[in-house]
């Protein structure tokens, strides 16, 4: 197998571990202020040896896997004032063993996202806000929190279909009956400011974040410098 490009030393420990902290980064909104990061079975005692802790701080702070700035990513973080908080558990026999939850914070938002790095760079986000999600970061991602009213799955995919935008995936999950759902979609096409604007606009939406595919593929800030 050829790929994927990046900064390494592996593509599961490195490189899933660095899309994971982007995805969570771009859930977010914004740098985080505070971080914690839970590695799981094997994570937890190979993270630092394979720079899984620089490569999640590089996502979270929106570098690219093939990010230079990946190397230094802890000094980089520290100087930001970026407080860092590790743990490890490596007996979580019901989890992949190359799992990894990230905890995020900035000012009044937070994020919480389970990630498993599958090799060769590739990623499933298992969970959002403990909601369930199976989200691969390669396509269009659209989350909606909403009450869960009777009808409201209905009323969020039909302007997405008249969007003429495909829906690939759609996971929908609660907490309890009549409580919060977190309806959680992969998209084949982009949707317009208008489709979005209508779906914030309704009563019992209480969140609506969307995450272009493109996004996915470069940091925002990626630098490329020769040496």
């Amino acid at each position: 197998m050829i790929g994927p490009v990046m900064i390494g030393p592996s593509s599961s420990h490195t490189a899933g571990v660095a899309r994971i902290g982007r995805m969570a980064r771009l859930i977010l909104g914004e740098e985080p202020t505070d971080v914690t990061v839970t590695f799981y079975n094997s994570f937890a005692t190979t993270y630092e040896g394979h720079g899984s802790d620089r490569a999640v701080l590089s996502g979270l702070m929106d570098y690219s896997p093939d990010d230079r700035r990946l190397r230094d990513a802890l000094l980089i973080a520290e100087k930001k004032g970026i407080h860092l908080h590790w743990r490890a558990l490596n007996s979580a026999p019901k989890m992949h063993p190359n799992t990894l939850q990230v905890d995020a914070r900035a000012g009044n938002h937070s994020v919480s996202v389970v990630g498993v790095s599958r090799g060769g760079g590739l990623i499933t986000i298992t969970q959002i806000d403990g909601f369930h999600a199976n989200l691969s970061g390669q396509s269009t991602v659209l989350l909606v929190l909403a009450q869960d009213i009777p009808g409201s799955i209905a009323l969020i995919t039909t302007p997405i279909a008249a969007d003429n935008c495909n829906i690939a995936t759609l996971i929908v999950t609660r907490r309890a009956r009549q409580n919060d759902a977190k309806l959680i979609f992969e998209l084949d096409d982009e949707l317009s400011s208008e489709t979005l604007n209508h779906m914030k606009l309704l009563h019992w939406v209480k969140e609506v974040v969307y995450i272009p595919r493109v996004l996915f593929s470069r940091g925002t800030n990626e630098e490329n410098v020769d040496e």
